[in-house]
């Protein structure tokens, strides 16, 4: 796909055909589906779609932190800095992780360790990655919680998790993942368990520390809201697929694919009020323990023709930025 082709020197991410099963007693669930995609240096690319369509694994396949028992990428590259993360040793990847790459998890009680101070889990992390002494490390905790706006910083460095707020909690986690100046910086649904006050308040976060940074952001959501918001580019995912792909301003004035389309007409519009009853998609998601023949989304989609069903189809140019993988995507923009 054209659109695909990235300048190597403004290339940081690169994911080529990547593939990841889990493994059960008698199942195998082929939880990605060879997704291609590439992020920038310093921009921010929105990763979108229902639970369960493969953006968490996604995230988790690039740091290597799928559970290696029942997880395994089983094929495609993750190239950073033109480095095939899946061909380093663990010791290697250790020093990538909150280093060169970071993370934000959904919920940070779980994330953060309950019997440690987060001013202490946040030093440890620069000490690790720039074998600073403790006191200054503890000094750049202090620093970090200033940065990502939590009040009183010098006594919240000694507090533990369960002594700070949900909203705070994720700014510790914010802190702790910019603590070691991150080129790439993938936040996993941030804001999911916070109310929508917070919510907006972290978002903002996250962009004000991203252009003062110039760290690159992979942005997981189920939310079109926070894209519009936050994102430059975009993917949707079905399935354990991409199935869209462009610049935000593009996708929502005309997106390519039924199942974008079904997700932006579900989006509450605040203008309207209570006046009508948002439409869902008909239909449920297919299993991902059988192999896929054809459109995954066909069996919902009012567009389906025969081909959809018996063809899996490829990504099409619809523009300089956008691809669809849909066999009618121009009769679908049209629509």
């Amino acid at each position: 796909m054209q659109m695909h082709q990235t300048a190597r020197n403004d290339l940081l991410l690169d994911v080529r055909n990547l593939e990841t099963h889990f493994f059960g007693e008698d199942s195998v669930t082929r939880a990605l589906g060879g997704i291609s995609f590439q992020v920038k240096k310093g921009e921010t690319l929105g990763v979108v779609g229902e639970s369960g369509c493969g953006k968490s694994v996604t995230a988790l396949s690039i740091l290597r932190l799928l559970p290696k028992v029942s997880a395994r990428t089983v094929g495609g590259e993750v190239r950073f800095h033109g480095r095939d993360l899946l061909d380093l040793s663990d010791r290697e990847m250790r020093k990538i992780r909150g280093d060169q790459i970071a993370m934000i998890f959904q919920e940070p009680m779980t994330s953060l360790n309950p019997v440690y101070t987060v001013g202490r889990q946040i030093a440890e992390a620069v000490q690790i990655h720039t074998k600073a002494s403790r006191s200054a490390a503890m000094k750049k905790a202090e620093e970090m919680l200033r940065l990502v706006r939590i009040a009183d910083p010098e006594r919240r460095v000694n507090n533990y998790p369960h002594e700070m707020s949900g909203g705070m909690r994720q700014r510790a986690m914010i802190a702790m993942a910019l603590a070691c100046s991150p080129e790439l910086l993938i936040a996993d649904e941030p804001t999911t368990a916070l109310d929508v006050t917070i919510q907006a308040q972290i978002l903002r976060l996250i962009v004000d520390l991203k252009e003062r940074t110039g760290t690159a952001v992979m942005f997981i959501t189920h939310d079109l809201g926070v894209v519009a918001e936050t994102c430059q580019r975009v993917i949707v995912m079905y399935a354990g697929r991409i199935v869209e792909q462009a610049n935000v301003i593009d996708l929502f004035a005309r997106p390519a694919h039924p199942y974008t389309q079904g997700l932006m007409r579900s989006v509450p519009d605040r203008r309207r009020g209570r006046q009508r009853r948002l439409p869902e998609i008909p239909g449920i998601v297919p299993s991902l323990r059988e192999p896929i023949v054809g459109c995954s989304f066909a069996p919902r989609c009012p567009f389906a023709i025969d081909i959809c069903r018996e063809k899996r189809p490829p990504f099409l140019d619809v523009g300089s930025s956008h691809a669809a993988a849909c066999w009618r995507a121009e009769e679908v923009m049209g629509a």
